[in-house]
């Protein structure tokens, strides 16, 4: 199959480049002016649907209630170098509290309800909000962690008796000429700050720039569309969801309990949903449900996936009863602001996370930093063209993640192929060595992925001394089917030759592996775990 020129390759740098960006709205205009302008067109659609909170809002309700906070923020008196700090899940009112936000040019700093009170003290004392939105369930954890800043905190749900509840916000009496305010950085200027996935350590306060790319791989959506991303505003796919169903006038469906796989296919049926943003545990957490087989799922349109790998097999058993090619895997990092690869071509590369989107570049680097030519290993780097803030208060870090020429060292392990697909092999930081021969956990784990009662697995390397990593897995079981550790180092025996690939280090059966808080598996967590079993130190 011949593919598009949307990809270029400069034999004489080595460099791949895509389309430039292609302006869909005035480019002087913040994306809290575009969502303004765009929420009052269709005022009677419904905005909304909240599946756990039984809730739905018109457009228009949206609107009133995110200018109602936004007059609250202006009330205090905050201004854009000011930051709102957002910790709750995804309730009726916190897309209001985003857009209310961005119409002020006020950026938001948004941690995962998961961390603890050690994380949320460090990560606020970085950026200090003034106010805070949170759910009940963590306002005394969130008090105590931020005594030192003493924030305004606001409850978005199940209200702590000293706190502000939501309700009284959405009182707020707005302005007769509201407007959004003109960014004084024009858009540059920073949108939210997320946290990084802290799956080598603890996360960073990533700021995200008023960029235009936050809409790529979304121009196709509209008002027919019906959204859902289980994500909250602590990852960027969460953003990306609040973002697009504001600038694209879709219905967004979204539910605040912790993830659960019958429930999204009831909404799917229920809702006719057309465009998913899922992580791939997710999918496999689908896959596996019972209520699987009997949902139909003919309303999906778009199914996109991002943040780790996903076996191909999973993939394959998904696309029998997805309709058609919706199944896409989108690459980025939150540095970047959006994805910078998509892979709408799965038939033809389906182990590539796709080519690279409208304004962006990329090339593969040996250790010395030196480009390499199509279908060559190294380190994977982006090229998004744009100014980036940095890791907020970390002027160190975010040198050694950017140089001087906005090229991103994105820490993967990949090549690009002479049609320009890129393919992720693994990180960088995930190498392992047995007898001074290199491997990589991937290479086991999507062995162990073709057992048959397998549902997920993690491997990773335990140091020993004379032969240095050697591998170990954590397994999780498909529900119902018995599993024991020597079936899965059996398995590796048999269809695995290489000796420096064997589960020397073991393995354990396990309920769920261990995850950082927006999903992705956390390989240090598991192989602590697995010691603990073990018993080893």
């Amino acid at each position: 199959m011949e593919f598009k020129p949307e990809i270029s390759y400069d034999p004489a740098s080595k460099i791949w480049s895509s389309l430039d960006d292609h302006d869909h709205f005035d480019p002087e205009l913040s994306i809290g002016e575009i969502i303004y302008h765009e929420m009052r067109r269709h005022p009677k659609q419904i905005a909304q649907i909240s599946a756990t909170e039984n809730t739905v809002l018109l457009r228009e309700e949206m609107l009133q209630n995110a200018m109602s906070i936004a007059s609250y923020m202006r009330n205090l008196g905050l201004v854009q170098t000011d930051v709102v700090g957002i910790i709750g899940r995804n309730t009726t009112h916190m897309a209001a509290v985003a857009y209310a936000c961005f119409f002020n040019g006020i950026a938001f700093h948004s941690l995962n309800v998961n961390y603890d009170e050690s994380n949320i003290e460090k990560l606020f004392n970085i950026t200090k909000p003034q106010v805070i939105f949170c759910d009940g369930d963590e306002y005394k954890t969130v008090k105590a962690a931020t005594k030192s800043l003493n924030p305004k905190i606001v409850t978005m749900r199940k209200h702590a008796a000293d706190s502000i509840s939501i309700d009284q916000l959405l009182l707020t009496k707005v302005e007769q000429n509201f407007k959004p305010l003109r960014l004084e950085q024009g858009n540059n200027q920073t949108l939210a700050i997320i946290c990084s996935s802290g799956t080598t350590g603890t996360p960073k306060a990533v700021t995200i720039a008023n960029s235009r790319k936050i809409l790529n791989g979304n121009l196709m959506l509209t008002t027919a569309d019906v959204q859902y991303s289980h994500s909250s505003l602590d990852w960027i796919t969460g953003l990306i969801a609040v973002i697009t169903t504001a600038v694209f006038s879709t219905k967004r469906i979204i539910s605040d309990n912790a993830f659960d796989a019958g429930l999204l296919l009831h909404l799917i049926e229920k809702h006719q949903i057309t465009w998913l943003l899922l992580a791939p545990f997710h999918l496999a957490m689908v896959y596996h449900s019972p209520e699987y087989e009997q949902t139909n799922l003919d309303s999906v349109r778009y199914c996109m996936f991002t943040g780790c790998r996903c076996s191909l097999d999973l993939l394959n058993q998904l696309r029998k009863r997805l309709p058609g090619n919706v199944l896409h895997f989108a690459y980025g990092m939150t540095e970047v602001g959006i994805w910078a690869t998509f892979n709408w071509n799965f038939d033809q590369k389906p182990k590539s996370v796709g080519r690279l989107t409208a304004g962006f570049k990329a090339k593969i680097v040996n250790e010395s930093k030196e480009p390499l030519g199509p279908n060559e290993m190294g380190e994977v780097c982006l090229n998004n063209g744009q100014y980036w803030a940095g890791y907020f208060g970390n002027t160190q870090e975010s040198r050694n993640i950017r140089d001087s020429n906005r090229w991103f060292y994105t820490g993967d392990l990949g090549y690009i192929d002479e049609d320009g697909f890129l393919f992720v092999m693994e990180r960088k930081k995930d190498m392992l060595k047995y007898q001074n021969i290199m491997y990589y956990p991937h290479e086991v784990e999507e062995v162990i992925c073709q057992m048959p009662q397998v549902a997920d697995v993690c491997v990773f390397g335990v140091w020993n001394d004379t032969t240095g990593d050697e591998a170990a897995a954590a397994v999780v079981s498909k529900p119902g089917v018995q599993l024991r550790a020597e079936d899965v180092i059996d398995y590796v025996h048999n269809h695995v030759g290489a000796p420096y690939k064997q589960l020397i280090g073991g393995a354990i059966i396990v309920d769920d592996l261990k995850r950082s808080p927006n999903g992705k598996t956390n390989r240090l967590a598991n192989k602590e775990h697995f010691m603990q079993v073990k018993g080893r130190n």
